[in-house]
């Protein structure tokens, strides 16, 4: 029986990336080039693999079914092409790994670029990726670590705490409250605001601190993700709220300002897989992602002391 090993990779990327779109642009396709290969795959199975919204890309039975198999399968794939196409320059090191959106953009250029310095024969693929498909991509093994926000610890799964994020007002630099040093819940009631989707970890944490507030306040959009809505903001048409260091991928248009008199942060850490010791060379760049986020994200982050495990 022939394996349509397209089909599988764009099967997997959309899985991964939780996005036609996304999944396009990973894969340097049309979204309708991705979709064809999607249906066919499909096709030849007999049976849907994805279910697609207009907010959401979710698995069928078949596809959650097919997907950790599939991965294991592509990644053995390319480990055997990247062995053969190395040749006499030595077998490249390779490995995965998920982040954030916003903590990826802050820290991972820098990173990323120190470890290609030192290390040049070491090669990884990023999953930058809301919080849900982390632990996802975690507990299949399709990557070794994900950098994320803190959650219950579950039997297969281990999250470390290594600090805290403040969320903060996003607003245009010439709207009213861009000169204040400081905001409060009160100051937002007449604000025109944007948030993101409600399926996203960010909104749940903020429906929790604003509480009976929230109804009060005046949602003008709803987006799908940080990235559109600080587009929304640098065009002066409505402000948000994001973590600190969403200040990074913002426009130069944009400032954040505090929140005083409530407290509205993150616990962020890195889950991996209970008794599975990651790589040397998964291993040596999470080291460098705490020290980056101990040494040079103060004003950001609140960072703790927690020892660090190599469990």
């Amino acid at each position: 029986m022939r394996v349509d090993y397209l089909g599988l990779e764009a099967f997997v990327a959309i899985a991964n990336y939780g996005s036609f779109q996304r999944a396009a642009e990973g894969l340097n396709l049309s979204q309708a080039a991705l979709s064809h290969r999607l249906r066919k795959i499909e096709e030849d199975l007999g049976t849907a693999l994805l279910t697609r919204s207009n907010r959401e890309v979710s698995l069928t039975a078949a596809g959650q079914e097919l997907l950790p198999e599939a991965r294991k399968l592509l990644k053995g794939l390319q480990d055997v092409y990247e062995s053969v196409r190395s040749g006499g320059r030595g077998k490249m090191r390779r490995f995965s790994f998920a982040c954030l959106p916003t903590i990826a953009t802050a820290i991972l250029p820098e990173v990323l670029k120190g470890l290609q310095t030192d290390e040049p024969d070491l090669a990884f693929d990023l999953y930058d990726i809301p919080v849900p498909r982390i632990v996802e991509a975690v507990r299949s093994g399709a990557a070794e670590f994900g950098i994320t926000i803190g959650s219950a610890e579950m039997s297969d799964i281990r999250f470390r705490h290594f600090a805290d994020e403040e969320y903060r007002l996003f607003v245009h630099r010439e709207a009213p409250l861009a000169a204040r040093a400081s905001v409060t819940m009160e100051d937002l009631e007449p604000v025109p605001m944007v948030r993101i989707a409600s399926q996203s970890k960010n909104r749940q944490l903020l429906d929790m601190a604003f509480g009976q507030m929230r109804d009060r306040m005046r949602w003008q959009m709803e987006v799908q993700s940080a990235a559109v809505a600080m587009r929304m903001v640098s065009q002066a048409m409505v402000a948000t709220i994001l973590p600190a260091t969403a200040l990074f991928m913002a426009p130069a248009s944009v400032v954040a300002i505090p929140f005083k008199g409530v407290r509205m942060q993150r616990s962020l850490g890195v889950v991996q897989r209970r008794g599975v010791p990651l790589s040397d060379g998964a291993q040596r760049l999470l080291d460098r992602i705490e020290t980056a986020m101990q040494t040079g994200m103060h004003g950001h982050l609140k960072v703790t002391d927690t020892p660090r495990s190599r469990g």
